[in-house]
Parts: structure tokens; C-alpha cells; sequence
């Protein structure tokens, strides 16, 4: 087609705007954005908060900030700059801060919720009636739509991670949220029955149903720190070194439906290799320090801080210090995996 006939093509298309739109239709104008692209361009950027710039922050929001009524919580959102809302296109990640003697009233929502705790111990934690303490490297779930709160009675703040796939419920136009009757919901008579049930990670009672919800409500830190070193004697992963992901006890499978969450091990000397996936995650440096490499940039990290990893980017892991660093990772994997858009390339 030549250049006369392509700009006659653009003019019919143009005179057609107008009638279209009062039918609530259109057609494709020269001048709309690509619709298919060669391969995934994010508006998401890929972010590293530094510890040393969070933290007085959060010592502010303690001293100036109370709790709300309804179920509001104290936290520290990590806004990704490329976004209009969340930490990634998918999930929202905020720290939580609570302190002495207060409480995080009962409420539920659609979204999927789960908590890290990154300092501190002593909290309580209350879902759909299962009552668990929380203790700094522990994660406790909060699947969609059960009741939840929380309760502190330590001698200083207390915060831990907070992550709920916000971002992929509001895309998907699913928002429910409901606050409880009262701020603290009856503990069941037996407060712990999931991790009685299903805590040992090996075995199960007979007959459980193979279903997709994940009955386990905690990890405890213990568990999942053992687990990590005995798989520090297996090969290492190429690009994790080592490397584990919570499971669902029932099926084997993701801890959440909609996210994923790991630990891995850097060992010293570690240079991993590079990749770039579809879907998103965010790293929280539980200890140890390192170096991830993410399209050429380089972020140094250190212990309490985050980086968000956009989705096509090429990333790397380096741990150039004599002691090990360990990372606890929240991703988007199982949503892209569950509707096929799950893709992942790396460098031979």
C-alpha cells in the first residue's frame, strides 16, 4: 500500500471516530498504542528501599500516626514509582508497625494477605479463629475473605512485612472488605488446629481433602531456617544458590493461590546466573549483605531492605561477603502460572 493510500486508509478511519463512539464502539486510529507487543513492556520499575532510609520512617509513624477504627492498620506502603498503585502490578507489600498494647481491629477482605515478621516477637495473631504468636521470621497467612487480627502486649514496637495481591483484586474488580463486629474475634477451642493438623510438613491426618485452599495458617521461622540448611547439601540452584518455597500441605503446591513466597541462601563467594521472568517479586534481605543486578543496575544491599524486581528484567545475585545472606521472596508466580502467562529466559 502506498503512502497516498495509507493516509486515506488513516482519514476514513478518523471520520468513523465520531459515529462509532455514539454506538460505544471503535476501530483502531494511527495513533493508538501498540495493543500486542514483541515481548512484556511494565510500566513497573524495578526498586531497592534501603533499611537505613526506612527505618526512621517507620519510627515516625509510631510516634505520629494511630491506629484507626474499622480495621485500619499502621504501615509503611513501598509505592513502586511506575505505578499509579502497589509495589508491583500485582501485589502490594507494606511494613506494618504495632505497638505496645495496641490492637489491630478484626476485618476481612477479598484480598490475599500474609505477614513476615521482620523484628520483634510477642504479637498475637487471630485468623477465622485460630489464634498463633508471631516471632520475628515466621509467616503467618491470611487467605481471602477470613477474619483476622492482631494483638500486642510487648514492652517495644513490633513490625513485620506486610503483602496482598491489592493490585490483581482491583484489576479484576473482585474488592470486598468488611470490618468485624468487634475489634477482637472469639478464639476457637482449639487455637491452633491447622498447625496441629498439617504443621509437620510430612504428614497429615488421613483422608484430608486434596483441595486447592491451604489449610496451614504459619510457618515458623524454626522450620523454615532447618529446612533451608538441609538443603544447603544438595547441588545449588544455578541462579539462588539455595533455595525453598512454602508449600501448600495438601497439594504440594504455593503457599497462596495468587503468590508465592520463598527463602533462599546466598552463599559466600555465590555468583548466580541471570534470568528474566513474566510476573514480578520483591526480596526482603532478612540478613547477610550482596548484590543483585537488574538490566545493568546495580543494587548493594544490606539486612532490612527490599527490592522489587519488574516483570522481562534481566536480574542476577552476588554475594561478594564471607558470610552467608538469606532472603525471603514474595512473587507472582502462581497467578501467571494458573492462567498460562508464565515465561522465563535465561542466559546459557
Amino acid at each position: 500500500m502506498g503512502e497516498t493510500a495509507n493516509m486515506a486508509a488513516a482519514a476514513a478511519r478518523r471520520s468513523l471516530k465520531e459515529d462509532l463512539a455514539r454506538f460505544n464502539c471503535r476501530v483502531h486510529q494511527p495513533d493508538d498504542p501498540p495493543l500486542f507487543t514483541r515481548e512484556p513492556r511494565s510500566a513497573m520499575q524495578s526498586v531497592h528501599w534501603r533499611w537505613r532510609d526506612l527505618q526512621p520512617l517507620l519510627e515516625r509513624l509510631g510516634a505520629e500516626i494511630e491506629l484507626g477504627s474499622g480495621g485500619q492498620r499502621r504501615t509503611l506502603r513501598l509505592a513502586n514509582p511506575g505505578l499509579p498503585f502497589g509495589t508491583t502490578h500485582t501485589f502490594w507489600a507494606s511494613i506494618q508497625v504495632i505497638l505496645p498494647g495496641e490492637i489491630a481491629g478484626a476485618h476481612r477482605h477479598t484480598a490475599n494477605a500474609f505477614r513476615f515478621i521482620m523484628q520483634g516477637g510477642g504479637a498475637t495473631t487471630t485468623v477465622d479463629g485460630e489464634r498463633y504468636a508471631m516471632n520475628e521470621g515466621d509467616l503467618v497467612l491470611t487467605p481471602g475473605m477470613m477474619w483476622h487480627d492482631h494483638q500486642y502486649e510487648g514492652d517495644a514496637p513490633m513490625i513485620w512485612l506486610d503483602v496482598l495481591d491489592i493490585s490483581l483484586m482491583r484489576s479484576m474488580h473482585a474488592t470486598f472488605f468488611e470490618p468485624g463486629a468487634a475489634e477482637l474475634q472469639p478464639v476457637a477451642a482449639i487455637p491452633d488446629r491447622s498447625r496441629r493438623q498439617y504443621g509437620s510438613g510430612v504428614m497429615r491426618p488421613p483422608g484430608a481433602p486434596r483441595t486447592q485452599d491451604n489449610p496451614l495458617l504459619v510457618y515458623p521461622r524454626a522450620t523454615a531456617l532447618a529446612a533451608l540448611q538441609e538443603a544447603a547439601g544438595l547441588e545449588p540452584d544455578p541462579f539462588d544458590d539455595v533455595v525453598l518455597e512454602y508449600q501448600n500441605p495438601v497439594n504440594g503446591g504455593p503457599a497462596m493461590r495468587t503468590m508465592g513466597m520463598r527463602l533462599q541462601m546466598l552463599r559466600p563467594g555465590v555468583h548466580g546466573k541471570a534470568r528474566r521472568h513474566t510476573g514480578s517479586k520483591l526480596y526482603y534481605v532478612v540478613r547477610g549483605q550482596g548484590t543483585t543486578i537488574v538490566e545493568g543496575e546495580t543494587f548493594e544491599w544490606a539486612p532490612g531492605d527490599f527490592i522489587a524486581i519488574a516483570p522481562w528484567a534481566w536480574h542476577e545475585h552476588l554475594n561478594r561477603s564471607g558470610e552467608e545472606a538469606v532472603l525471603f521472596q514474595v512473587n507472582d508466580f502462581p497467578a501467571m502460572q494458573a492462567l498460562g502467562y508464565y515465561r522465563e529466559e535465561t542466559l546459557a
